[in-house]
């Protein structure tokens, strides 16, 4: 019987790549209305500025490399990471803020160690943390909910004036993380940043992003172990550590799964096919890394929110994971980890 010759690639479409990171901006789209919704037009600024800077820094590059730019453009990887950063920035964010945050990502998380496929850290993240460490008060005061006008807003973002007093406050994890008096009943009642279950509106956009996270593992473009994993290990240490609601209580499970970035982190962020782990079982630990270290930062770290430091640090973490998790070779009985000299 004459057998079918096939020679490789075997991808299905003309440009794979594309697909998925088109599937990727759709599921964003729950969390960009969640935001806009509750913030205003700030997130679709961000959007709209950071889109921008990433499209002229990826160009701008591949020319210096003398690679052709339609063909790299056309895969929106730069356009994937400029929204997930716009998103994780503060709505409103100064332009040039902006700017410094998806110049890093692009030039340094991205172009510098080659291009897409070859990053060993996430540029997203990268770029959220540089300007985080760097313009640490511009990156932790969030517009109150459905208070800032359209108006006051640009005139914000290109330095001709500031937020009024009083429409910009602290976010749910930053005052329980400084609190040393009050119990949480008390802060629930009587700070502004606390909403139902996590941060005030903070909790809807989590769940936004939750809906659009679902969507991505109901299209199979990642698997389960990665979100799962980070996941159920922020949830497992938060209730381990839980203190009820004395005044040294680090929050409810509940509270840091509906607080901060956790979903946007978990669905959008550790899946991420380059920077993370490779098996299903490396997936699973690379996920509970990081939602390990999300609470280590949250509940006894210098920061308020913990997702961007620790994707980076479970980055560096990765190639070691797939070393010790890799699949048994058919034919053989144990996982193949390299060759002695001789064999």
């Amino acid at each position: 019987m004459a057998l079918p010759r096939i020679t490789s690639p075997h991808a299905k479409g003309a440009n794979r790549t594309q697909q998925v990171m088109l599937q990727v901006l759709l599921a964003c789209v729950p969390g960009v209305l969640a935001l806009t919704w509750l913030f205003g037009a700030g997130t679709l600024i961000n959007l709209l500025w950071a889109s921008a800077c990433a499209l002229g820094f990826e160009a701008a590059i591949l020319a210096l490399r003398g690679r052709p730019l339609g063909f790299f453009l056309k895969d929106y990887s730069a356009l994937v990471t400029a929204v997930l950063l716009a998103l994780a920035l503060p709505p409103y964010s100064p332009w040039w803020l902006t700017l410094i945050a998806t110049g890093f990502a692009i030039v340094f998380g991205k172009q510098l160690y080659g291009g897409l496929g070859q990053n060993p850290f996430n540029p997203a993240m990268l770029g959220y943390v540089v300007v985080l460490i760097s313009f640490p008060s511009e990156m932790t005061s969030w517009p109150a909910p459905q208070r800032v006008g359209p108006v006051d807003g640009l005139l914000h973002v290109f330095g001709i004036a500031a937020l009024p007093d009083g429409w910009t406050q602290a976010t749910a994890l930053d005052v329980l993380k400084i609190n040393q008096s009050l119990t949480v009943d008390e802060l629930w009642a009587q700070h502004p940043a606390f909403g139902r279950f996590g941060g005030a509106a903070v909790e809807a956009v989590n769940l936004a992003f939750l809906a659009g996270g679902l969507y991505l593992l109901h299209k199979r473009l990642f698997t389960w172990h990665a979100p799962v994993g980070m996941l159920a290990a922020l949830a497992l240490m938060s209730l381990l550590f839980w203190n009820g609601s004395g005044s040294d209580s680090h929050g409810s499970p509940l509270f840091h799964l509906l607080s901060g970035a956790t979903m946007l982190g978990a669905f959008f962020i550790v899946t991420d096919p380059v920077s993370g782990a490779t098996s299903n079982l490396g997936r699973l630990i690379f996920g509970a890394g990081v939602g390990i270290l999300v609470y280590v930062i949250r509940a006894w770290g210098g920061y308020p929110d913990g997702v961007a430091f620790a994707v980076l640090l479970m980055n560096l973490a990765a190639p070691t994971i797939d070393y010790y998790t890799r699949p048994r070779t058919y034919g053989h009985r144990k996982p193949t980890r390299g060759f002695k000299m001789g064999e």
